[in-house]
């Protein structure tokens, strides 16, 4: 039996044709997986659902807060996640409330879109929760996410770290600040650094227009102008040990070690150890600062800088001093005991 040309022809025809239209298919979905992302399968909801986040918002640390919206918005489709909640915050409220919110409504993570005042606020109510906090870098310091080597100002980078990072559990501090005027004392949360004395008073007295200039170099310049200034008397405790007293200019408890422009205050620590960082420093007259800033560079031991490593101090000044906490001004104490929290918060980083 013989098989005529024309059908032959056929046949080919349309092998050629599915061929053609298999091809086709393959390169849509290619190119829709490279402009929109495909969905991370670990990423769904128990219920199949897309997992949604929350974004607390600090709209005066955003520049075309509503723009910002649309393109959170925009990425966080293309990765396979809702269009998030979008929580603002106030001067009320910096985050805490906003984030409790968030965690109540099931939240799969707490996005926390400024500074580090908006970070420290929304890491103050995910402590001991589980849910991860993403960070959109927007303020001028941004010191825990270059410690963590999320990018500051490049928010669809730092996006996709939040919502498909890896998780990685780091320790809180806890302060409480006394001043002298018969208030209770102030408990507060630190994930950078907290401190009396130079630095403070450098962050209280920076002006805010010169910050939203020049960034971070405005606290240089304002540093350079209160370099000369009386140490004051301190006496400090670090965890049970003898109280030891010394004449500073500043005295530095942090969790991270890392300052703006990569500089390492601190070099041996770090978030998840469980261990605080303490630099004392104690220069005499301008020219002390010279052996300081060389100590601090070059990573070297001086008469003038002193490193100890705790899970508790106490620093008691005989006179207030100006306070800190993670590059927000605190008024001023006369009294700082810190703590650590180990392992407390959950924190999406670069995977």
């Amino acid at each position: 039996m013989s098989i005529s040309s024309d059908v032959v022809r056929d046949v080919v025809l349309v092998v050629v044709l599915v061929l053609a239209v298999a091809v086709l298919v393959s390169l849509v979905v290619t190119r829709r997986r490279v402009l929109f992302g495909a969905r991370p399968p670990d990423l769904l909801a128990g219920d199949g659902e897309a997992p949604q986040a929350a974004v607390v918002v600090h709209s005066k640390k955003v520049d075309d807060h509503d723009a910002r919206r649309r393109q959170i918005e925009v990425l966080s489709g293309r990765l396979g996640w809702r269009a998030p909640v979008w929580l603002e915050t106030t001067a009320e409220d910096p985050g805490r409330g906003q984030t409790v919110k968030a965690v109540e409504a099931g939240a799969s993570v707490v996005v926390a879109f400024g500074g580090d005042g908006t970070t420290r606020a929304v890491a103050e109510s995910l402590a001991r929760t589980g849910v991860p906090m993403g960070l959109l870098p927007a303020g001028t310091g941004n010191l825990l996410a270059r410690n963590l080597g999320i990018p500051p100002n490049r928010l669809e980078s730092s996006l996709h770290i939040a919502l498909t990072g890896r998780n990685r559990t780091i320790d809180i501090g806890h302060v409480e600040l006394t001043d002298t005027v018969g208030n209770p004392p102030r408990d507060e949360t630190f994930l950078v650094m907290s401190g009396l004395g130079f630095d403070a008073e450098v962050m209280a007295t920076t002006a805010p227009e010169l910050k939203e200039k020049i960034g971070w170099v405005a606290y240089v310049v304002a540093g350079a102008s209160r370099l000369r200034g009386r140490r004051t008397p301190v006496t400090l405790r670090v965890d049970d040990g003898p109280v030891r007293q010394r004449k500073i200019r500043a005295v530095v408890v942090g969790n991270v070690g890392m300052l703006q422009g990569g500089i390492q205050l601190m070099p041996g620590a770090l978030p998840d150890d469980g261990w605080l960082d303490v630099v004392v420093v104690s220069p005499r007259g301008i020219v002390g600062w010279l052996p300081v800033v060389g100590a601090v560079l070059t990573r070297r031991d001086h008469a003038t800088v002193e490193h100890f490593r705790c899970r508790t101090i106490e620093i008691h000044a005989d006179r207030p001093m100006f306070a800190q906490l993670d590059g927000d001004p605190a008024g001023k104490a006369q009294t700082l005991r810190a703590r650590v929290d180990p392992l407390a918060l959950v924190v999406r980083v670069p995977g």
